[in-house]
């Protein structure tokens, strides 16, 4: 009964230290048993490039590459990736070489990160609407099922949060928003926010228009100096990244920027589309209904009277909504502005509704229905390691001291699954793929004509379990001295992703060692 009493008097007097607690005791769960990756981006083009440029290598060719591949910007910026390859370099220095080990202090930073989010956004609710309502908008940043989970991620989506809060908080905290110096600041944090994710220009963009047109505050001069040093903090930011490093490898500047909108223009039908609407029902649904229709209505009632939490991330909402390429995790950069906003502008109409005044007990039961789903998926997903079986058997290769190179036999279909090579500490090979357009017997030939054989494999994985036996029986054929090492399975979230939506490959993966002399040749070239 004290420790309860303890509790509410904490919740009642100083929520955001509670709040606070819930939110790094959660991040910490997912710190430790949160593996892998969520997304291809968070992995192959943030974690591989930098643990690549680490051990001296450059395996997608982003910093001009192998003369086999085609030395042109790909897109990506270079930042994010960038702050990994410091971190890393740092704990190669400190004789930290484990991908493992690596990665749970990873994890550790983004989570530490993603704590501005919860702290900001606390202040900023606070701020309009008090404690009451911020410690709603706060426990939601803190502990909503998928935020911890996502927090120690390498996400851009979820590291350019933190600075467009930031920016947020400063332009509306009294003790700022007169200082023309603090917009060098909001310049500086949105340029970290473009620099990570460069689609953060619409939200840039929409705060740059309320801070120039916002009214009875300062002069109109006064507002324009405010928005030009805004401005020039913001372009100095992405000149010195975007530009100076682009100078730096291509030869030129923005060169990256410039490939990265000719790559999504050229191929924004290439990848997952959707109606306008689309990202409607995405925060409807990860926000949990009918809450979430709560704080939409919030949000988009509220666009007038807080027009500086509302116009930018709506803005960054309108350019996703109307482009074709519609991912889920592109919209997360808004969710917490929904969140805010929305939690504000519901208890605003709450006051004044007469049908919510009415029946108190329907609008509680809408939250303990949430609050038990919330409660539900918070810890499973707080502890879902993700791309297990695909992490597991890299990492597996890299605690064999004996390890060339291996094979990836996926010679039911025609493309082979990308491995997240940063678990294997090495990058002087390439696997070698087999599929029904790249045959075992073609694989062998070529490799006659490589006379190093310390690139020839000596560890084979078979992914997914079809026709797994006849494929290891025909592999044996040509390399009869095979021994069993380990089988790797998914987790239970990867196969229940990959039933809802087989795009994402989460096989199981039988690991075999085998002897790369062949017999039997002539025999097996025949079938």
């Amino acid at each position: 009964m004290q420790i309860k009493q303890a509790i509410r008097q904490i919740w009642d007097e100083k929520p955001l230290v509670l709040i606070l607690f819930l939110g790094i005791f959660f991040r910490i769960i997912a710190v430790i048993f949160s593996k892998g990756f969520a997304f291809h981006d968070d992995e192959f083009l943030v974690l591989d490039p930098a643990g690549s440029w680490v051990d001296g290598f450059d395996y997608n060719a982003w910093l001009g590459g192998r003369a086999e591949m085609n030395h042109a910007p790909e897109g990506p910026s270079l930042f994010f990736p960038g702050i990994h390859y410091f971190i890393l370099k740092y704990l190669k220095w400190r004789g930290i070489m484990d991908p493992q080990y690596k990665m749970y202090i990873l994890r550790s930073i983004m989570a530490l990160w993603s704590l501005i989010t919860i702290v900001v956004g606390y202040k900023i609710t606070d701020f309009f609407a008090g404690k009451k309502v911020a410690r709603q908008a706060g426990i939601l940043l803190a502990i909503l099922w998928f935020y911890p989970m996502l927090s120690v991620r390498n996400l851009v989506e979820m590291f350019c949060i933190p600075p467009l809060i930031l920016a947020t908080w400063f332009a509306i905290n009294p003790k700022r928003k007169d200082r023309l110096i603090t917009y060098l600041w909001i310049g500086l944090l949105c340029g970290i926010a473009f620099n990570t994710r460069f689609q953060t220009s619409m939200f840039t963009g929409g705060l740059g228009l309320v801070v120039m047109f916002r009214k009875n505050e300062q002069s109109i001069s006064h507002r324009v100096k405010q928005v030009l040093l805004f401005g020039f903090s913001f372009i100095a930011a992405v000149v010195a990244v975007q530009g100076v490093v682009d100078m730096f490898i291509w030869g030129k500047p923005f060169a990256e920027f410039t490939a990265y909108i000719k790559y999504n223009i050229d191929n924004s039908r290439g990848y997952p589309n959707g109606p306008w609407y689309n990202y409607f029902l995405v925060v409807g649904g990860i926000l949990v209904p009918p809450i979430s229709l709560f704080l939409m209505f919030g949000y988009f009632r509220s666009w007038k009277k807080y027009t500086i939490l509302f116009l930018p991330a709506f803005c960054f909402f309108l350019f996703h909504s109307a482009f074709p390429n519609k991912q889920e995790r592109f919209i997360l950069p808004m969710v917490p502005f929904v969140i805010i906003l929305g939690s504000i502008g519901w208890n605003e109409f709450l006051q004044t509704s007469k049908y919510w005044q009415k029946h108190p007990g329907i609008l509680k039961g809408c939250w303990t229905f949430f609050w038990v789903l919330n409660l539900i998926a918070l810890p499973i997903v707080s502890t879902m390691y993700t791309k297990r079986s695909r992490v597991e058997s890299m990492y597996y290769l890299y605690c064999q001291k004996d390890l060339r190179n291996y094979m990836v036999e996926e010679s039911y279909r025609g493309d082979a699954t990308q491995e997240p090579m940063f678990y294997t500490g090495k990058w002087y090979f390439h696997p070698r793929e087999i599929t029904n357009e790249h045959s075992l017997l073609e694989d062998y030939q070529y490799l006659q004509t490589v006379p190093d054989t310390l690139y020839h494999p000596n560890y084979v994985l078979f992914f997914g379990t079809e026709n797994i036996d006849a494929r290891i029986a025909a592999f044996k054929k040509m390399y009869p001295v095979m021994t069993y090492k380990a089988t790797i399975e998914p987790s239970y979230l990867d196969l229940l992703i990959c039933k809802l939506n087989p795009i994402n490959r989460n096989e199981t993966v039988y690991i075999y060692k085998f002897d790369d002399k062949v017999v039997n040749l002539s025999n097996t070239a025949g079938k």
